[in-house]
Parts: C-alpha cells; sequence; structure tokens
C-alpha cells in the first residue's frame, strides 16, 4: 500500500475490443468491514466497442471526477449507447447522474430491483434516461460478435446483482463477485497466491451470509464458459480462475453445511443499516454459526417465516423513518413473532439521523413477548465508524457463542459416559505444553489482547514464530499478514495477575488494556511492562488450520525484562480446550 499516492484510473486492453478503467485508491475508501484489511482498492468499470459501445459498470462518487476525465481522452461519452450495471447504490449515483449529463442519449441496461432504485434515484432530477430491464437471460447484440447475455444473480445485501457474459471474448462481468479490496499495478492476477488470504477476507465479510444465494448463482455462471472474470474490485481472475470457483463453492458449502444458523433480518435506507448487519453477520461466522441474511424490502413472507422457524437464534435491524420502522420492517417483526420459538435469543440493531424510534419498538415488542435479548439494542447516529464495527463484530461473536453453548450444553446432558478413543486422543494432545503469553496488537485506533500458549519458535533465520488463534477470537481480525504484533512471555510466578486479567469475558468494544501497565513498542503495539520477556513481530504469513488460524511471524526485535525469571508453562489434561 503507498497511502501518499493519488487516486488515478488505470486503463488496460484485456480481450477484443475491450479495455477495463480501473479507478484505485490506495487508501481505506470507506467503513465497511469489507475495507478494514486497509490496502486500498479499486473499482473496475469496462468498455466493449462493437458497432454499438456499452460501459459496463461504473464507480463511485470519491472516483467521479478522475473518472469522467479518463473516459473522455478515450471515448466520447456521447459515443456509448448502454451502461449496464451490475448494482447500483447512492454512492454510485453520484457518478451516474455526472455521466447522463453530458450523455443523456446512454440507453441503461439493469434488473428490475436496480430499475426501481434508479427512477427513485432519478426523481427529483431532469435526468429521464431510457432503462432496459433484464427479466432473465435476454441478450444485447453491440455487434462486431459482442452478444452480451445476461444472468440475474441476486442476494439480500444487492438484490439488483446482476452478470453480463461475453461469448466471443469469454469474459464474464462478475461485478460483487471474485473481487478482493486491493490497490495495485497488476491488472490480472498472475502470481495469484498473494491474493488468497485477501480473497477469503472479502468472501467471509462480504459474500458468507449470503451462501445459500451464491451457491445458487454459481450453478448459472457454470453455463458460461469464462476465461477471465473482470471483478467489480481488485484484480482480474484469469490463472486462477478454476481455483477461486473451487474456493467459493468450498466456502459456500461450508456456510450452508454448519449445524447452527443465525437469521439476520434488516432493512437500510441509506446503507447504514447494513453496513452494522454486515458487521454483526461477519462476526456470527467467526464463531462458526452460519448467518441467513434476509433483505425485509425484497424477500418474501415465506422466506422471512422459514429463517425464523429454522434459525437457534435472529437479530433484526431497522432504520428509523420519520419516527418509526419502514412498512417491510413492521411486517417483517409481525411474521417472526408469530413464528420464533421463544427459546431463539434475539437481538436488535439499527442507525437513525435524530431519534431511533425503531430500534426502541423492535427492543419492546421482542421483551414484551417473552425473547430473551443476545446483548444491549445497538443504536448507531448515522454512519456507523470503525471502532463501532468492530464492536458490532464482536457483538455478533458473543451472540454465536451463546447459541452454539446453550445447544450443547443441552446436548452434553445426554452424552455417553464411557471413555472412547476420541477421549484418549483428546487426554494424549493434552500433554503438550506451552508457553504462556500474550498476545497484543494495535491497527490505528484499535487495539487487541489475548492470552495464548499454543506458540513454538518455528525457524532460525530468519528468527520467526508461530502463533494459533481461533476464528472467534476478538482479536482475529486485527491479525493478518503484513500486521504487526508483540509477543509477551510471562514469568512464573509472576504471571497470575495478567492471566487473570486477560481471561476474564470482554464486553464488546471493551478496553483490554485497563489497570494494566504498558508502553508502546517500536512496531506501535503494547508491550506489558510485567512480562517476562516480549517479542514484537510481524505477520508474513498466515495458513487456515481447522477451527485456527496460524499465524507465522518474523522477530524484528525483542528484550527480556526480567532476567532472573523463567517462563510460565501451560499444562493441560486434555486437547479439547485450552
Amino acid at each position: 500500500m503507498s497511502p501518499n499516492k493519488a487516486k488515478d484510473v488505470q486503463v488496460f486492453p484485456i480481450a477484443a475490443d475491450t479495455r477495463v478503467l480501473r479507478s484505485r485508491t490506495w487508501e481505506r475508501l470507506k467503513f465497511e468491514i469489507e475495507y478494514a484489511l486497509r490496502k486500498g482498492t479499486t473499482a473496475n468499470s469496462y468498455i466493449i466497442e462493437g458497432d454499438k459501445v456499452a460501459l459496463i459498470d461504473i464507480p463511485g462518487e470519491s472516483f467521479t471526477e478522475i473518472f469522467l476525465a479518463a473516459l473522455k481522452e478515450r471515448l466520447a461519452p456521447q459515443q456509448i449507447d448502454y451502461l449496464i450495471l451490475g448494482h447500483i447504490n447512492p454512492n454510485r449515483a453520484t457518478t451516474l447522474k455526472a455521466l447522463l449529463e453530458i450523455a443523456p442519449q446512454i440507453e441503461i441496461v439493469c434488473s428490475n430491483p436496480a430499475a426501481l432504485s434508479l427512477r427513485k434515484i432519478l426523481e427529483e432530477t431532469e435526468l429521464k434516461p431510457n432503462i432496459r430491464t433484464v427479466k432473465g437471460e435476454e441478450t444485447l447484440d453491440l455487434g462486431r460478435g459482442h452478444s452480451l447475455e445476461f444472468l440475474l444473480t441476486p442476494n439480500p445485501r444487492y438484490p439488483d446483482h446482476l452478470c453480463t457474459y461475453d461469448p466471443k471474448t469469454e469474459v464474464l462481468y462478475t461485478d460483487k463477485l471474485f473481487g478482493c479490496h486491493v490497490c495495485g499495478d497488476r491488472v490480472f492476477d498472475e502470481g495469484w497466491t498473494v491474493d488468497t488470504e485477501d480473497r477469503r477476507y472479502y468472501f467471509d465479510s462480504l459474500l458468507a451470509p449470503f451462501a445459500r444465494q451464491l451457491l445458487v448463482s454459481l450453478d448459472k455462471l457454470t453455463n458460461k464458459p469464462a476465461r477471465i472474470y473482470a471483478t467489480g474490485h481488485g484484480s482480474l481472475v484469469r490463472y486462477s480462475l478454476i481455483e477461486l470457483t473451487e474456493d467459493y463453492r468450498k466456502w459456500a458449502q461450508q456456510q450452508s453445511d454448519r449445524e447452527f444458523k443465525v437469521a439476520l433480518i434488516y432493512a437500510s435506507a441509506y446503507g447504514n443499516t447494513a453496513t452494522i448487519a454486515q458487521a454483526l453477520a461477519s462476526g456470527v461466522t467467526k464463531a462458526g454459526v452460519a448467518v441467513e441474511s434476509i433483505n425485509a424490502e425484497h424477500a418474501t413472507p415465506e422466506e422471512i417465516k422459514n429463517a425464523a422457524e429454522q434459525a437457534a437464534g435472529f437479530l433484526m435491524g431497522s432504520p428509523t423513518l420519520g419516527g418509526h420502522a419502514p412498512t417491510q420492517i413492521q411486517t417483517a417483526l409481525g411474521i417472526v413473532l408469530a413464528n420464533a420459538d421463544k427459546t431463539q435469543l434475539a437481538g436488535v440493531f439499527g442507525s437513525f439521523g435524530w431519534s431511533g424510534e425503531a430500534v426502541d419498538m423492535l427492543e419492546s415488542k421482542f421483551r414484551n413477548a417473552g425473547y430473551k435479548l443476545g446483548f444491549e439494542p445497538i443504536r448507531v447516529k448515522f454512519t456507523p465508524d470503525d471502532q463501532t464495527l468492530k464492536t458490532c463484530e464482536e457483538t455478533g461473536t458473543d451472540f454465536a457463542q451463546a447459541i452454539v453453548k446453550a445447544r450443547r450444553d443441552r446436548a452434553k446432558t445426554r452424552k455417553s459416559t464411557s471413555t472412547t478413543d476420541v477421549d484418549r486422543t483428546a487426554q494424549a494432545l493434552g500433554r503438550l505444553v506451552g508457553s504462556l503469553c500474550i498476545v497484543t496488537t494495535k491497527q490505528q485506533e484499535l487495539s487487541g489482547a489475548m492470552l495464548a500458549s499454543w506458540v513454538s519458535q518455528a525457524t532460525f533465520n530468519p528468527p520467526g514464530l508461530t502463533v494459533a488463534v481461533a476464528k472467534e477470537r476478538a482479536i482475529e481480525s486485527l491479525l493478518h499478514t503484513g500486521n504487526n504484533f508483540v509477543l509477551n512471555i510471562l514469568q512464573e510466578g509472576n504471571h497470575l495477575g495478567l492471566m487473570k486479567h486477560f481471561l476474564k469475558p470482554f464486553a464488546p468494544g471493551e478496553a483490554r488494556f485497563e489497570d494494566v501497565e504498558t508502553e508502546v513498542a517500536a512496531n506501535g503495539c503494547p508491550i506489558l511492562k510485567d512480562a517476562l520477556a516480549y517479542i514484537e513481530c510481524r505477520i508474513t504469513q498466515r495458513m487456515e488450520c481447522g477451527d485456527h488460524w496460524l499465524l507465522y511471524g518474523v522477530a524484528e526485535n525483542g528484550q527480556l525484562l526480567q532476567s532472573e525469571g523463567v517462563t510460565a508453562v501451560h499444562h493441560r489434561k486434555s486437547g479439547t480446550h485450552y
């Protein structure tokens, strides 16, 4: 990442008569959790020049000026016949309006939900473009062999999502699918293994809650023999197309196969409630619980009913419009109250501009109906910031863990007491010992810490170590490749105080270092002054291992703080828990 570089537009030919315009920023673009790795992003648009000219997708308002300038250098906007939209939102609408003002002849091609949104967005303007609505697998002939085919690929977050396929070039324009938020000079994905972690993070934070709908979309895409995925963000996929497609199906299937599921039902007027929902969903899936995401503005009553009946818990979110919840949320609320079992754990959230009555109404209805709330209602004024989203993610994780614990506690009463081969293996595993440590990190305004004993030196040259981090840990989202941390090694006989402090259950967003003496390491992370020693590390590799991530960190600095001390060691009796 190059934070001092200015935004620009990179233009590159990708196939016959086809170019990409990559609007690039090296800074974090938005507060949505999908951008949290802070590697910048690209907003990719495409031009196909047949006898007719089509522009596929446009960037958001932060790129409007530079995008239109780059477009004019390559093509007179008046020559564009069609604008094909993979999806539309208020952010993209700014660029759309600016484009239509200079090129009113453009015909917009989009899905029916997008057409409805467009008419609302443009109703107070004098812009009245012709809108062609895609309702099935229709085609658009641009000439010169470019007969474009359309595939409706909706999901709750993007109910208007549309993919476009060009059989001549075998390019599939995938919009939100198969991308990642990384800014760089690579147009295509050569050396694609460096993208693996970013692609997985993008999937988990954005698409995992829509696994059921995603599997349907993947089935549709198999009928289009693509050699390039022209993504909406990041590098275009050419060299890893088969592998990434298989990964998407595997990841989506893993979500669908999970034992427990949370129904996430929401509506969002300006995108803020949807952003909160996305952060909550990310936290839930981290804890190994699936999310069935339901956009109340587009879901049928039957879909809401089925989700409420089948889930182990539910979350409901609403904006406040004119002092009330939207009609769709009120309808969904009635369905949930009539069908969700009273043993299900509930949660409510929402954003508002002035008062937030919708959240209060949801809370009151659920409490009066006898549901137990898994957390205090989340109320966010206007747009959530980074700290708020981290708190929401942690809240989602705690909510999911509470569901899993309750269900498994019930199951324990039915468990046989006989010793099995699994029990004996767990006993043997439990004889492995590890050094007691506290992992600490700080990424800009966010910080985290956890007690760790699954720690081991891994290499001599460079000096390096591994740490295993459970996927559901709050600190996990701060420990990606390129991030820094400090490994604080505890001293035998002087470790109980720190152990007790960092073992206690922290509330979402609660400060981890209150009443703990710290100083700042050279890499910006906290050093615990009462530790035996500390090692400053930079994460260079991260590997998925079952229910944990294994981090490999290069030791860049370190110091012994207590010259006479001995390392505290953690002894266990079973390998089934810490």
